[in-house]
């Protein structure tokens, strides 16, 4: 693990693959850190140089109080640090908080991007804000151990939670063992501002990938909203929920091989 001073805070980092080769940024989800990408982190730094980090207050990186844990902060975050690092221009690859920050990217820094992928993602405001609410404020008073089988449904799919699958069994843990000032970052997640309006003139190319038994953004919200918004592309993985890239690892490393060889020529 490596730590880096950008943006008025430390994130915490992994890094793998040629120095020379182009980046490959990995930004996760709510509730979870930078080890969501390690195996993609594996599989693709013979290729590339990888880069996977935890968002300030989650992981290793630092805490923060509320008003600076906002999407906003968190992407200007993100340009620091491929800017920092010298990665860019870069793909940058974010799964549900983590796509909130590539979108952003994408509309803001495109001279940062050369495409942005969007994993069980939103370019829009919280759809389910009545529904999350009650949730963020219950992880704030009793701890997220308490809400751990709502959480599970909100963060994997039916199948995923069925066969208790490795990811399910880990992340589970690790939810387990989440703080309650957890639920300052799920505040902001779920209090974010759409960034459709921004996405319409972006030229940076997005790839929405969904998970079909995502409950918390499910299709088209997660795929073809996203492509309408940006004008990019969208697909959507079977057998996955809003976990999708730990929870199809080999078919979402498939998809993402494709689109970087596709957008990179």
């Amino acid at each position: 693990m490596a730590s880096i001073d950008v943006n008025g805070t430390t994130l915490a980092y992994d890094e793998a693959g040629p120095k020379d080769a182009t980046a490959v940024v990995f930004s996760h989800s709510l509730f979870f850190n930078r080890a969501m990408f390690d195996y993609h982190l594996e599989h693709f730094s013979p290729q590339y140089r990888v880069v996977t980090y935890d968002h300030r207050g989650q992981g290793e990186s630092a805490s923060a109080p509320l008003d600076q844990l906002d999407m906003d902060t968190l992407t200007d975050d993100a340009a620091a640090l491929i800017e920092a690092l010298e990665l860019g221009p870069c793909h940058f690859v974010g799964n549900s908080m983590g796509g909130f920050v590539a979108l952003r990217l994408a509309a803001r820094r495109p001279d940062l991007l050369r495409s942005a992928v969007a994993l069980n993602s939103s370019a829009e405001e919280e759809h389910k804000l009545a529904e999350f609410e009650p949730v963020v404020a219950a992880a704030r008073d009793k701890g997220p151990a308490e809400l751990i089988d709502i959480l599970m449904y909100i963060m994997f799919g039916d199948t995923s939670i069925a066969e208790e699958t490795p990811a399910a069994k880990q992340w589970r843990l690790h939810m387990l063992s989440l703080p309650n000032s957890i639920a300052d970052s799920a505040h902001q997640v779920i209090h974010r501002r759409s960034i459709v309006d921004e996405l319409a003139s972006t030229k940076v190319p997005v790839l929405a990938i969904a998970g079909s038994e995502d409950h918390a953004y499910p299709p088209p919200i997660s795929s073809e909203n996203i492509a309408a918004a940006s004008g990019g592309r969208h697909l959507t993985v079977e057998a996955a929920g809003h976990s999708v890239s730990a929870e199809q690892l080999e078919i979402v490393a498939g998809h993402l091989r494709d689109h970087f060889a596709r957008v990179d020529g």
